[in-house]
């Protein structure tokens, strides 16, 4: 496909960008970029809350048409693609907990949350991709600050605006590489910091221990149960931590 002309709205407050970008796929928009300074209600997987202080980047982008096939594969890529655009722009090389948080050190800098509205044979009539980094903010909440940092907190000077550009850049070129993902697929295999470790695969209020051990065509985590058993586990169905806390 030819380079996207994102069509970007930029804004101080916003209730959710992911909210903004669904309103206006609703009246046709396509190709469209909606970045906003702060989030009052941002949105996580699973129905959970993301804190969107200022500081922050948060940024969906809202595309029309996407195979069945491909589906599944856009939020993981999305990680890669905010991975690239990171290291390009400071330097920092970041890691993905499976399936879609964009991790530095053992803490995470980027929650993803895609929605779409599915067509009759499965695709999506279109798609929104909402990404919210930690950019430059200095502390967190008591309940999140174990796991959660900032680049800053990092020790990495970036600008959020420069930051935008990078990401809106590498989701250009993850839009082009979806019909041939072999090399985002291998990229995402290295960066993923589960596998070969010990995971608890949280299913509603079950809890089981396992070894990640590899990420199929579909992005699906395989896992070896204690019992000896495998499975491949969907990002829709479960939630997968380390043994001892958010990755470890």
């Amino acid at each position: 496909m030819p380079p996207v002309a994102w069509s970007i709205l930029r804004c101080d407050e916003v209730d959710s960008t992911n909210n903004v970008c669904k309103t206006l796929a609703a009246q046709g928009a396509d190709n469209t970029a909606v970045i906003a300074r702060r989030q009052t209600a941002g949105k996580g997987r699973l129905g959970r809350s993301f804190l969107s202080p200022e500081g922050g980047l948060y940024l969906s982008v809202l595309w029309r048409g996407c195979p069945a096939g491909q589906l599944l594969t856009v939020t993981p890529l999305a990680a890669v693609a905010v991975c690239r655009a990171i290291q390009q722009v400071c330097g920092a090389v970041c890691g993905i907990k499976w399936c879609n948080d964009v991790v530095l050190n053992g803490k995470k800098l980027c929650g993803i949350l895609t929605e779409s509205s599915l067509r009759p044979d499965g695709g999506a009539e279109w798609l929104v991709v909402g990404i919210g980094v930690n950019v430059a903010q200095t502390a967190f909440p008591p309940d999140i600050a174990d796991m959660a940092a900032s680049l800053a907190m990092q020790g990495y000077s970036v600008s959020p605006d420069a930051l935008a550009d990078a990401l809106l850049e590498q989701l250009t070129a993850m839009r082009q590489a979806l019909p041939h993902l072999q090399a985002w697929r291998e990229e995402y295999r290295r960066r993923c910091v589960n596998l070969g470790r010990p995971v608890r695969v949280l299913r509603g209020d079950a809890s089981r221990q396992a070894m990640a051990l590899d990420v199929d065509q579909q992005f699906g985590l395989t896992v070896r149960y204690e019992n000896g058993e495998t499975e491949t586990v969907r990002s829709g169905e479960v939630s997968v931590r380390g043994l001892y806390g958010y990755i470890e």
